[in-house]
């Protein structure tokens, strides 16, 4: 059996010439081959691949191993993210547990100490990239802070500030108060959460009137500059241009009207805290309300909420209602449950605050990825077409892209200030007295530059201008807006052409009862863990063909290991089959028997159809192809036919050349154990199955009729064995053909050379046949009572269904009125029952 381990370990050093210990191979952009490029999704340098990362490259090595057989000079190019909020959090932790504040180190420490973490687990994404057996060029590796993509991203920046593309300003921002940091609205993860509708009484100035203002955040009361109400609305029509008294601070706040308010919606009534929600902050910008910002950047109350400094929101919130309860200012408390914002990275609720910001104006950017799309020749092809909806949606909505954040690991911002101006440059200005911008930029901002900042842009390099644009890209959808559209508009924005022909869109991996794999539900899976269980072909196998690109995946262990006795069949035919061929010195196919053209004929097609679905990315069809061919034709009925002409070139030669071609349609799935058994062939044209020509379809070896003869005898075969299963059959049985032709190939499948008689027996027989051959099987077969009582049983069963069934067809009522397929189904089982009433009356 073979073993589990094999085929993750690393190769031995110059074993095969092509592969070191990761497999990697190295492109050329001088070649004259047609190119071929594909960049890895850059995994975050912040410990193990997950098994989304296991998926996404299992099929992007899949399409570049068939592409280099293709005939390509292929470049997959590998790289890695900074990751910089997850390594900033990381480090962070670190260094705490050593006692040691991020700001007492200072920045340049920090900096270095971020270093020195990329470092030690970048080794680990490449050893575990290693144990995937990704064909990647090691040596054009990228990193999203290395030295060329900060010159890339810089230049960007500069560029888009120069041409008012990037500007700054003050806007309401999703705030982390545990990172300290800015988020976007994508790293915001909505929950639901049990809370309420606290009633409050704003009080009318001067009178004894209120206004009933409903909010889930009563600590908020604090920044507070209006109450607005809907000018249709003619329950506070005689409200509007008075004040009202805001609760707890006492000081007067107007009441507007703006369409913001809903009279359908809670009391109509709405407060208007325009630096702590973004509804109200456009609000106020339309009524020219007064801003105040009553929180701290870790989301305690500030100096302007008196009696209250130092207090948590949460702390804050019991207090006020306390306090309102005192005063006489609480009306009521109704119970609710609604989605609060929470941090993707720290969990925390994300707390809206107004901040100055830097903002990428997305109107014409969105407006040039649309443009593209409307034209065949330039668009990016969707696959499947479905996911250019999502694409379309996205841009037709887009919404200006806040890229800067409050860390130090990432892309510094280019600029500077001094007494009130504001510099954006390459380089710092020579003068002194300028302070350069604190904030790094938005992580995607740099990976949006990846097909093209990799391959040395802004420099014309030969890789540059070989490579690119890239021909595919492997994404899952959920980054579709993230990743996919960024990339999209900044290369056909700056380069005016599309960063890749393809996209190839996946859905997400869940656990087998389709739930999201998480670390509260503890159902994550280790892809690492799965390799030493079963291996890495069996993995990437498994992953690559499950299913369909597109929708979500839901990961199944028995599945995997199904993968893995693939594997072991395909490990000990090449066995058997290199045993027998060892003399083997070239391939003969002329004096072909009809089971050798049968073969020879099956692979023929198959491999036609599996070259037409890895061109069109329907990896589950190739695979479903491969697998049926390999076990259920190659292995389970040709070897056996071929053990008996072991001795002959041509069997010899065709075992060879069919194996050959297994092992070169599967190559891209499975490398390791292709690669294993191709160097032990006999006979191979080149010293790598990866530098290998990929087999290509041949007319000269389809021969209909030997396909048709031998699949007859194939059904014949299946149908006997089927009914000597079913009747408990032993080895005496007999077998009478009632045809002449020649039946030796099934006598030799079926081991029936000392069963095979001329004339009838005197004892119960079975018929068999198939659309050529005809047979009788004579078997005296002792019936126990208990089998006879079973029979009895499932009869009387048979008779009343069928009795039944014959009733309701014979009803024109329910032939006429029911859907017709029921009524056919049903005549379908009526025929299937009245067969095996038959057969179980003959037993």
């Amino acid at each position: 059996m073979l073993d589990k381990k094999y085929n993750h370990k690393k190769t031995e050093e110059g074993k095969y010439k092509i592969w070191n210990e990761r497999g990697y191979f190295e492109a050329d952009a001088k070649s004259s081959k047609p190119h071929y490029c594909m960049v890895i999704p850059p995994p975050n340098v912040t410990g193990k691949l997950h098994i989304g990362h296991a998926y996404d490259t299992a099929i992007q090595d899949a399409i570049i191993r068939y592409k280099r057989m293709k005939g390509f000079d292929t470049l997959w190019l590998p790289g890695m993210d900074h990751a910089a909020i997850a390594t900033e959090a990381k480090v962070v932790k670190k260094l705490k547990d050593q006692g040691i504040d991020k700001y007492e180190y200072g920045r340049e420490q920090f900096l270095e100490a971020c270093w020195d973490w990329t470092h030690e687990y970048g080794d680990n994404i490449r050893n575990q990239w290693a144990g995937l057996g990704l064909s990647v060029d090691y040596t054009r590796e990228r990193f999203t802070l290395d030295e060329g993509l900060n010159k890339a991203v810089t230049k960007v920046f500069v560029d888009y500030y120069n041409k008012g593309l990037i500007y700054r300003g003050e806007k309401i921002i999703n705030w982390d108060p545990a990172a300290q940091t800015a988020l976007s609205n994508e790293e915001v993860i909505y929950e639901e959460e049990k809370s309420a509708f606290y009633h409050l009484k704003y009080k009318l100035e001067d009178s004894d009137e209120y206004l009933d203002v409903a909010t889930t955040r009563p600590e908020t009361l604090f920044g507070d500059t209006a109450v607005a109400v809907n000018e249709k609305d003619k329950r506070y029509k005689k409200f509007v241009g008075k004040n009202v008294i805001l609760p707890l601070v006492n000081k007067p706040i107007p009441v507007i009207t703006d369409p913001h308010a809903d009279m359908e919606k809670g009391t109509g009534c709405v407060k208007i805290t325009p630096a702590h929600d973004p509804n109200d902050f456009e609000v106020g910008n339309r009524h020219n309300l007064e801003r105040i910002v009553i929180m701290n950047d870790d989301a305690t109350m500030n100096e302007n909420a008196p009696g209250y400094v130092g207090l948590t929101r949460e702390d804050c919130r019991e207090k006020v209602i306390e306090d309102l309860k005192k005063q006489d200012l609480l009306l009521e408390i109704e119970p609710l449950t609604h989605e609060v914002g929470h941090s993707e990275r720290t969990g925390v609720m994300v707390e809206p605050m107004i901040k100055e910001q830097w903002f990428v104006k997305m109107e014409p950017l969105a407006k040039k990825v649309l443009e593209f799309q409307d034209d065949k020749d330039k668009k990016v092809n969707f696959v499947p077409k479905r996911f250019e909806k999502t694409l379309r949606h996205w841009m037709e909505i887009s919404y200006d892209w806040f890229i800067s954040r409050q860390r130090w690991w990432g892309h510094r911002i280019p600029a500077w200030y001094k007494d009130g101006e504001i510099y954006v440059g390459m380089e710092a200005p020579k003068e002194k007295g300028w302070v350069q911008d604190e904030d790094v930029l938005d992580t995607w901002f740099s990976s949006a530059l990846w097909p093209f900042s990799t391959l040395g842009w802004p420099e014309e390099t030969e890789d540059f201008k070989a490579y690119f644009p890239t021909d595919c890209l492997i994404s899952g959808f959920d980054i579709i807006f993230f990743w996919v559209a960024r990339m999209m508009f900044q290369s056909e924005y700056i380069n005016g052409v599309r960063p890749f022909k393809d996209i190839v869109v996946h859905g997400l991996i869940r656990d087998k009862d389709g739930r999201k794999m998480s670390k509260s539900l503890g159902n994550g899976v280790d892809p690492f863990d799965m390799i030493e269980k079963y291996g890495a072909d069996s993995l990437r196998y498994y992953l690559t063909t499950d299913g369909s690109m597109g929708p979500d995946v839901r990961f199944d262990e028995v599945k995997l290991k199904s993968t893995w006795n693939f594997v072991n069949k395909l490990w000990n035919a090449s066995r058997f089959v290199l045993m027998n061929i060892e003399d083997l010195t070239e391939i003969e196919l002329k004096d072909l028997k009809p089971e050798d053209k049968w073969i020879l004929t099956k692979y023929e097609k198959t491999l036609k159809k599996v070259t037409r679905h890895m061109d069109k990315y329907e990896f589950n069809l190739a695979g479903s192809e491969i697998y049926d061919f390999a076990w259920n034709y190659f292995c389970d009925y040709y070897i056996e036919m071929a053990k008996y002409s072991i001795d002959d070139i041509n069997t010899q030669s065709t075992l060879c050349y069919v194996l050959t071609g297994i092992l070169k349609m599967l190559h891209p799935f499975m490398p390791y154990v292709t690669e294993e058994i191709y160097q032990i062939l006999p006979v191979k044209n080149n010293e790598s199955i990866m530098i290998s020509d990929y087999p290509k379809y041949s007319k000269k070896y389809v021969f209909e009729l030997e396909e048709k003869v031998v699949d007859d005898e194939v059904e014949f075969v299946k149908r006997f064995r089927n009914i000597k299963a079913e009747n408990n059959m032993t080895k005496d049985l007999k077998v009478m053909f009632a045809t002449d032709d020649d039946n030796e190939r099934i006598v030799k499948l079926l081991r029936l050379e000392n069963n095979v008689v001329k004339e009838p027996l005197g004892i119960k027989s079975y018929k068999v046949f198939s659309n050529r051959i005809k047979a009788h099987i004579f078997f005296e077969k002792i019936e126990t009572e208990a089998e006879k009582n079973i029979n009895k049983v499932a009869i009387e069963a048979l008779k009343k269904s069928i009795e039944r069934r014959k009733k309701l067809l014979a009803n024109e009522n329910y032939v006429n009125k029911a859907p017709a397929k029921i009524v056919e189904l049903d005549r379908k089982k009526l025929k299937e029952e009245k067969e095996k009433l038959k057969n179980l009356l003959e037993k």
